[in-house]
């Protein structure tokens, strides 16, 4: 299953809720979205690579706006063209 299937897409995800508060995803989520073993977000975090969370008692939550700004981070620039003509 695709996730872009799975999920909701920014524009089906209201920035707040009812109570104003911005929609949080657990690292379950997280990993799914993703397409990465949960381990993987655990390593990031322990090597302060991930996107930054929200711990409350044992669980880590993820503000949708703090994943989309670490996301964008994450984009590599693209190569420049390579040259075709031979001098």
């Amino acid at each position: 299953m695709s996730i872009h299937n799975e999920y909701p897409t920014s524009s089906d995800i209201p920035s707040t809720d009812a109570w104003g508060l911005e929609p949080l995803m657990d690292i379950n989520e997280l990993a799914s979205y993703l397409g990465i073993p949960i381990s993987t977000v655990y390593d990031w975090r322990v090597h302060g690579k991930g996107p930054t969370a929200y711990r409350f008692g044992k669980h880590l939550k993820f503000a949708i706006s703090d994943v989309r700004a670490w996301i964008a981070e994450q984009r590599e620039p693209s190569s420049p063209p390579r040259r075709t003509d031979r001098r």
